[in-house]
């Protein structure tokens, strides 16, 4: 015989239901996590969505902390960091896992994007959840070079100098548009607080506004998978799809297992290499800025330097410029510049694959370039990646459409 709820029971499941009328939590649940069928297939590749997520979270977190302590003044920034640093308690912990997140974030989000082009996660019917997914990332890279002049280290500043300065080669109106963005007539304590309040409210609001509809716009149409097949399609008499599984509980599981392991590397680099050779926090950004001293060698963080790289190999400023912009907005059109009659990678023609291969090391290789000095030969090697950069691009509509595919499945592989 069932023994009778308790009172407490009674009470929680009256307070949910009155809750629930109120605010659908239940048919949220239900319809974004626990009735919301992923295809049955996903492999490693899949983990980078939800880690992107979780590392967002920590961004969000480890960042209110610090703004309880950091001063936007130009006078006082560098110090308020050293004092997160030296006085705060776990204030170091804190500033390193700020830092090394945010290199994370692009790790995961590089790998999330390298993933969609491999499965073809922008061809229809994903076509915008691809372009919201290229708008985070642009927004992504505002909140990281606005942030990374926060600290105002040597290479903050100077690295806010020339990046800034970028905008004054726009024809007319270059040169006040410049001394708009700095509030100045040069890299000051105007810059800076405006910095801080666009890093700390604007820039966030508008990141977390585009991942919801990003979600949202992924959970309408379905999730993709490595072999291309659409299950929403496929559906038993319940309207259930065959080839899906309800996300909760078996990805959510896996999911943290994922998670797990992010956690583990991201601890091993707090705690033995925080800085990474320079990659992640530079030496000079050690140093307090000071406007009379030039580092001898200022050079983007890591995740900027494959544009950077476009942007040195040009003599011409304004083309380089320009060039380094079309080499981010061109992810824009990519669902309409891939023909091909298949989705995924396994069912595209060997072209498909080469492009795919030559893109990926185009990407990294121009990031070791936009890491150098700057010599005459890396400007020569960088211009002759920067020309296989475009040329995916270009190469693409006619690759895919006369490339010879094999059939997709109706049904995923197991």
């Amino acid at each position: 015989m069932a023994k009778p709820a308790s009172n407490l029971t009674r009470n929680a499941e009256a307070l949910g239901a009155w809750i629930d009328q109120r605010i659908p939590i239940s048919s949220f649940w239900k319809a974004h996590i626990s009735e919301y069928y992923a295809p049955k297939n996903f492999n490693v590749f899949y983990y980078f969505g939800s880690l992107a997520t979780v590392v967002l979270v920590m961004q969000i977190v480890t960042g209110i902390f610090l703004t309880m302590h950091y001063k936007p003044d130009a006078a006082s920034a560098f110090a308020s960091v050293e004092y997160i640093m030296r006085d705060v308690e776990w204030g170091w912990l804190i500033r390193y896992m700020h830092s090394t997140g945010a290199s994370f974030f692009f790790i995961v989000v590089y790998l999330h994007m390298f993933r969609g082009l491999m499965y073809g996660s922008y061809k229809s019917p994903r076509e915008l959840v691809w372009i919201l997914g290229v708008l985070i990332y642009l927004v992504l890279m505002a909140e990281a070079f606005l942030g990374y002049v926060l600290p105002w280290g040597q290479m903050s500043y100077w690295g806010a100098q020339v990046i800034i300065s970028l905008f004054g080669a726009i024809p007319v109106i270059g040169d006040s548009l410049v001394e708009w963005i700095r509030g100045d007539f040069f890299v000051s304590d105007a810059t800076l607080n405006r910095f801080f309040a666009l890093h700390v409210i604007a820039v966030p609001l508008a990141l977390l506004g585009l991942v919801v509809l990003h979600l949202a716009a992924l959970h309408e149409v379905g999730s993709n998978n490595p072999d291309g097949v659409e299950v929403k399609k496929n559906k038993d008499a319940q309207g259930r799809p065959l080839d899906g599984i309800p996300f909760h509980p078996y990805y959510t599981v896996k999911d943290l297992f994922g998670i797990g392991v992010l956690l583990t590397l991201f601890a091993f680099v707090i705690f033995f290499a925080p800085e990474v050779g320079g990659l992640f926090l530079e030496k000079d950004n050690f140093n307090p800025a000071d406007p009379l001293v030039t580092p001898a060698h200022i050079v983007p963080v890591w995740y900027f330097t494959p544009y950077y790289a476009i942007l040195r190999a040009v003599p011409d400023k304004l083309v380089g410029v320009i060039l380094m912009g079309l080499a981010i907005m061109v992810l824009f059109i990519l669902p309409w510049l891939d023909r091909s009659r298949v989705k995924s990678i396994r069912y595209k023609g060997l072209g498909s694959k080469i492009l795919l291969a030559v893109f990926a090391i185009t990407f990294i290789r121009l990031g070791m370039l936009g890491m150098g000095t700057g010599t005459a030969a890396e400007t020569m090697e960088a211009r002759i990646w920067t020309f296989a950069y475009f040329a995916f691009f270009v190469l693409m509509p006619f690759v895919t459409k006369y490339e010879k595919t094999k059939p997709e499945p109706k049904r995923v592989s197991k």
